[in-house]
């Protein structure tokens, strides 16, 4: 059975398809560019940047509208959502073993927005996505800022991660989790290694190129 947070995030993919803070880094210094629709769709990995990986939930993107905010940004009157443009989604899972990811970003109309955003999204909904008890851990230099925690969702106890970053104009997320209690499906390093393969995907649409990080 997958716990509560794969079950949310899969829906909004589906509805998508239907129709804090860590250290800052210098090494991110790429342009800071509001993406476009089809930009925020491509910089989510596809099949062939995720070697391992089959497609659960194909990259979908839409304009951000009050329904998809409600969706995005599920607090406080969807707070975090402003000034927001597109939401984008895609999901994955490993035939070898009992892991699921999904990918989620949210892109801004400006490097100010989606700082101001930051915070928000990240203590009062994301930051908690991995159960009460779920410890911090390192994702290295990643965007101009990241998060991460590790810990367990659901009566089982899987285990499960969730990791923010910002990376210019958007906010990403990645969240890992199994359907069984195997600690091997889901680790840190597998973790650190999926979120900056969007993170790289983000800063490559922003420099205006099409984006091609692979795991």
């Amino acid at each position: 059975m997958r716990n509560d947070r794969w079950v949310l995030a899969a829906a909004a993919a589906l509805l998508l398809a239907g129709c804090g803070g860590g250290a800052r880094s210098d090494s991110w210094n790429g342009k800071d560019v509001a993406l476009t629709k089809e930009q925020v769709r491509a910089t989510l990995p596809d099949g062939g940047a995720m070697t391992g990986w089959k497609g659960a939930i194909r990259p979908v993107a839409t304009d951000m509208d009050k329904l998809y905010r409600s969706q995005a940004c599920p607090i406080d009157h969807n707070a975090g959502c402003e000034n927001s443009r597109f939401y984008g989604a895609a999901a994955f899972r490993r035939d070898d073993s009992a892991a699921n990811v999904t990918f989620l970003i949210i892109a801004y109309d400006s490097e100010q927005a989606a700082r101001k955003a930051y915070d928000v999204l990240w203590n009062r909904y994301y930051g908690k996505r991995a159960g009460a008890r779920a410890r911090t851990f390192s994702l290295g230099p990643i965007g101009e800022r990241r998060d991460a925690r590790y810990g367990s969702l659901g009566y089982r106890g899987a285990p499960s991660t969730v990791t923010q970053a910002r990376v210019g104009t958007t906010l990403l997320w990645t969240m890992m989790d199994s359907t069984s209690k195997d600690i091997d499906a889901v680790t840190e390093d597998a973790t650190r290694d999926l979120t900056t393969v969007l993170a790289r995907r983000a800063q490559e649409a922003q420099n205006g190129e099409a984006p091609s990080a692979t795991l």
